[in-house]
């Protein structure tokens, strides 16, 4: 499961522990090596650690340098990956919302290392997607 500590990986956790068709065996976050900080949202690393923890999975940190460049970020995911294909997993699992591009890029590179992906919200519109949080009752 990637994981960013936000409201869509969130909710898109709590869909795919829902569906027994998956298996949730780890949290992974990109995280800015030098502020400790996920890499998109700027979240503290002991924020993440306690939801990892409060969750009941493990985080993998896949630290990157401030501004890796395309090439560099590829090979660091598909080395973070590795240990974790090895483990039996399948497919990564995304809670990104209007992200079409991004879609394209993450099926891309999955594809190129054998690994499927999995969007719980594909192209919903934002209001369902925040009536489900509110719905579900998702605390802090």
């Amino acid at each position: 499961m990637n994981w960013s500590g936000g409201k869509d990986s969130a909710l898109a956790l709590h869909h795919a522990l829902l569906d027994p068709s998956y298996q949730v065996t780890h949290l992974l976050t990109s995280i800015n090596a030098r502020y400790q900080r996920v890499s998109m949202h700027g979240v503290r690393v002991a924020l993440l650690e306690a939801q990892a923890q409060r969750i009941g999975l493990p985080l993998v940190q896949l630290a990157l340098p401030e501004s890796p460049g395309m090439e560099e970020y590829e090979q660091l995911m598909h080395k973070a990956l590795a240990p974790l294909q090895a483990q039996g997993v399948s497919q990564a699992i995304f809670g990104d919302i209007y992200l079409e591009d991004l879609r394209a890029y993450r099926e891309q590179q999955l594809a190129r290392v054998g690994l499927g992906a999995f969007f719980r919200f594909g192209s919903a519109p934002q209001p369902i997607c925040c009536a489900s949080f509110s719905i579900w009752a998702f605390r802090p």
